[in-house]
């Protein structure tokens, strides 16, 4: 049988919650992709992985920024900056957070599923 599945973020299949963000997620052609929304002030560190006990992010990202610009602080002292249009390979262990006063919207193609879970 042919199948044709159309899904939008407005109307999410799970969404993760946190101080200055959310994470919203669809489950669509046995892909989880992932809206992540941040902002101004937002920090990994401090907004998702406290209450995680975690101080690094161990979730692998590819991705793609929609809107706003954001870092990515790698275990070993590099600092990558992320801006609106840009296509991203985040691996594990770095922190993140928006740069500027503007939210940051990014869509995530590899990772979603295990991001910023509470289980």
């Amino acid at each position: 049988m042919d199948d044709a599945i159309i899904k939008r973020f407005d109307a999410p299949d799970e969404v993760r919650t946190f101080d200055k963000g959310k994470f919203e997620l669809v489950h669509v052609g046995g892909m989880t992709i992932g809206r992540a929304t941040y902002e101004p002030g937002w920090k990994w560190s401090e907004d998702v992985g406290r209450a995680m006990g975690q101080t690094l992010c161990d979730v692998e990202h590819v991705g793609i920024v929609i809107s706003g610009c954001a870092t990515a602080a790698m275990r070993d002292g590099r600092v990558i900056e992320m801006k609106a249009g840009d296509l991203f390979y985040i691996s594990p262990g770095h922190d993140s957070w928006v740069v500027g006063d503007q939210p940051y919207v990014s869509l995530h193609l590899l990772g979603a599923g295990q991001y910023a879970r509470h289980d």
